[in-house]
């Protein structure tokens, strides 16, 4: 076994207190915290704690001195050598860029065709970091804002008809006459591609229709609107703002979930979560963001398709103290515990057997992990335990009062 300690992503839309607060830091944080990264990524592997606490090692270099210690053949044979998935603590202050994420097959060839081209790894305007898809599933630790798929189109030129704002006619006569998934991408395309001086003009009229709504317009509306605006106020002259109108506007609240797979265009507006994903970095964004952009390569991806919210919520099996987040990654599995150190309302200790790697990452209070005939390990709130698969079966207690942790791993022949 292995402490973990993550490695904080000071992106710009990151919180000050979340992250922080989590590992027992001074709040505010000197700079924005936007995720803690538990995993074996390239680009930030966690790092190997000695008994002492001082670091060892990374996650990456110790998974590449002993994959069939650390992975086992099963994973090691199936996903090349490389831990399949990627933890992280996620903390939304400000919103993150519209987005989707490419299928396997898309991968794979986007990588080998900017790889011809000579594109650095680490060029800023390189799509295809890995030849990975990325499936992801955020899990909320509060109430947690997004926008994620796109909505029936038929509520949604509901939505642009009580706007009552004349310069979307013509756009509301496109998706009208064709309210299914050829006139979501042909609204869309459109918007993402218009001219400067036309967003500059359109958006601050949507603007002005959003206020107009809410104070006199349907209720149901009123959460997508003030999206609209926060939007609008950040990004002024973003598509971006546009195309927010087109998506669902989730809400969730603590332990509810979101299961994203290739092709959902969505974006991440508050709130703080644990997101866990297929071990790749690739991102297309079509707006809210200084970032590289790349509108048709976005389009060549997305799927289209309306989807309600409930198909985008994972079903979740609970067996005694853990909620299993169910989804169709191979790549990974995640599962929320929560222990009563008293024992007086959940059970104070919870037994698994090993199939394969895990990462247990601790959110509240302190666990004690200990292994068949060895010593116990205290993990503390902030802070992961590796468990390679060579390891023994453990057993987790609860180290406080109570004790919330989330367990990753890779879902083939996992057991309990």
């Amino acid at each position: 076994m292995r402490v973990l300690e993550g490695v904080v992503r000071p992106y710009a839309w990151g919180s000050r207190t979340a992250i922080a607060s989590l590992r027992g830091r001074p709040v505010p944080s000197p700079h924005p915290e936007a995720e803690l990264w538990f995993g074996a990524h390239q680009a930030a592997p966690a790092l190997c704690l000695h008994p002492d606490g001082a670091p060892d090692t990374d996650l990456l270099t110790a998974i590449d001195a002993d994959r069939a210690a650390m992975l086992g053949s099963r994973i090691t044979d199936a996903f090349g050598g490389r831990l399949p998935f990627l933890l992280k603590v996620l903390a939304a202050e400000e919103p993150l860029s519209l987005q989707a994420h490419p299928s396997a097959e898309q991968a794979r060839e986007g990588f080998e065709r900017e790889n011809a081209l000579g594109l650095p790894l680490d060029a800023a305007d390189r799509n295809y970091r890995d030849p990975w898809h990325k499936p992801e599933l955020i899990v909320a630790l509060t109430e947690f804002d997004a926008l994620a798929g796109f909505r029936d189109p038929v509520v949604t030129v509901e939505l642009m008809r009580e706007l009552q704002v004349s310069e979307l006619d013509p756009y509301l006569g496109m998706l009208a006459g064709q309210p299914d998934s050829e006139g979501l991408r042909a609204l869309f395309t459109t918007w993402l591609t218009l001219p400067d001086a036309s967003i500059s003009a359109l958006v601050p009229a949507v603007l002005t229709g959003a206020v107009n709504l809410l104070s006199s317009g349907d209720p149901r509306f009123v959460p997508v609107l003030q999206t609209v605006l926060e939007l609008g106020e950040i990004y002024p002259r973003d598509p971006g703002v546009l195309a927010s109108l087109l998506l669902n506007r989730i809400c969730l609240q603590p332990g509810e979930a979101l299961f994203l797979s290739a092709g959902n265009l969505h974006a991440y507006l508050h709130g703080t979560g644990v997101e866990i994903m297929a071990n790749s970095d690739n991102v297309l964004r079509g707006g809210l963001t200084p970032k590289h952009i790349d509108v048709p390569e976005l389009l060549r991806v997305l799927d289209f398709t309306p989807v309600d919210v409930a198909e985008l919520t994972p079903a979740i099996r609970t067996v005694g103290a853990e909620r299993i987040y169910l989804t169709p990654a191979p790549e990974f599995r995640l599962s929320r515990v929560e222990l009563d150190g008293t024992g007086l309302r959940d059970p104070s200790s919870i037994c698994f057997d090993m199939p394969g790697p895990q990462i247990l990452a601790v959110l509240g209070g302190a666990i004690e992990v200990r292994p068949a005939g060895g010593r116990a390990v205290t993990i503390p709130a902030g802070q992961a335990i590796w468990i390679g698969d060579d390891e023994p079966d453990v057993v987790v207690h609860a180290g406080s009062s109570r004790a919330v942790f989330v367990r990753a791993l890779v879902p083939f022949g996992a057991g309990g």
